[in-house]
């Protein structure tokens, strides 16, 4: 299955790639030809004989109709935001079609509901597919089958597509006290205070960088071709707050890792700017939403083995 479909963010099924085999449904119908084709040696009937005979004609078509509607889809991943572990994640999926239509194609992972798509002819069709999640980490999925049983539903075709969409599952974040702010490895808390923008007094503008929240870009620059920039606002610094490793408690690696999460979560909702110290990864205070991906993003990884 691996030699045959490979991992890939997008894929095209072919006849190396596509597997069909008669459905119930179709095991029921040659029965019941071949009772017919019994009955018809046994009287010597023509009439049955032609009828059986042209049933089973329509039998044969029927396989080629079901593969062709398989047949030359384009399945492409489109990627899906970071969730927390026990969240649903939501996986973006594009089908393209060459010429054809394709009718009835369903998808589905092990155990979960199937989603049911068409697919117009020489066009595309994007959908969200959802998924639970249960640890931190790289998302690991099963493969994804894609059936169809269309027209007839004497036939069953279907691929099973390993896509890549490459999301990343933050520990799920656990209730605790903040702990008490302290510099790590019993350094003296005299190091100056990290600066902190403010929502109170307006400073003037700055250029802008990934991941300044857009609510702050100065569009009315931007739309006269000054570039893009974004507003910059003070008010008093605060004290930052060290989040350790060592001051999470919990049963487990995973559990103090949650730990830290809700921590981040609560100086987040607070405004206040805190630092977090893991074994072999320090990321300086800071405050921010890319401070805050940056630190669930090592929360996620550490332990693990880094992505290829």
């Amino acid at each position: 299955m691996r030699r045959r479909i490979p991992p890939a963010r997008s894929l095209r099924l072919d006849h190396r790639r596509i597997f069909i085999l008669p459905s119930r449904a179709g095991m029921a119908f040659l029965l019941l030809l071949l009772i017919m084709l019994i009955g018809a040696i046994n009287y010597q009937n023509s009439l049955v004989y032609g009828l059986t005979f042209t049933l089973l004609s329509l039998f044969w078509v029927a396989l080629h109709h079901t593969y062709r509607n398989l047949a030359a889809v384009q399945l492409r991943a489109t990627g899906g935001r970071a969730v927390f572990a026990g969240e649903q994640v939501p996986l973006g999926l594009t089908l393209r079609s060459e010429r054809r239509e394709h009718q009835a194609l369903k998808l589905r992972w092990p155990g979960l509901d199937a989603v049911s798509v068409d697919v117009p002819a020489g066009g595309e069709q994007a959908l969200t597919l959802f998924h639970p999640t249960e640890r931190r980490g790289w998302l690991a999925l099963e493969r994804l089958r894609i059936e169809t049983r269309y027209p007839l539903g004497w036939f069953v075709a279907w691929s099973l597509v390993d896509l890549d969409w490459q999301v990343l599952v933050y520990p799920k974040p656990v209730s605790a006290p903040l702990p008490v702010g302290a510099a790590p490895d019993g350094e003296e808390d005299d190091q100056p205070l990290a600066q902190q923008e403010g929502v109170a007094d307006f400073q003037g503008l700055r250029a802008y960088r990934p991941g300044d929240s857009r609510r702050r870009l100065d569009w009315r620059a931007w739309s006269r071709g000054q570039g893009l920039h974004s507003k910059v606002f003070a008010e008093p610094q605060q004290q930052s707050l060290w989040l350790d490793l060592a001051a999470a408690s919990g049963r487990d690696l995973d559990e103090c890792l949650g730990v830290l999460t809700g921590w981040v979560l609560e100086m987040e909702r607070e405004q206040r700017p805190y630092g977090l110290s893991l074994p072999g990864v320090r990321i300086e205070p800071a405050q921010g939403d890319s401070h805050r991906e940056v630190c669930l993003r090592a929360l996620a990884l550490y332990g693990l083995e880094a992505r290829a």
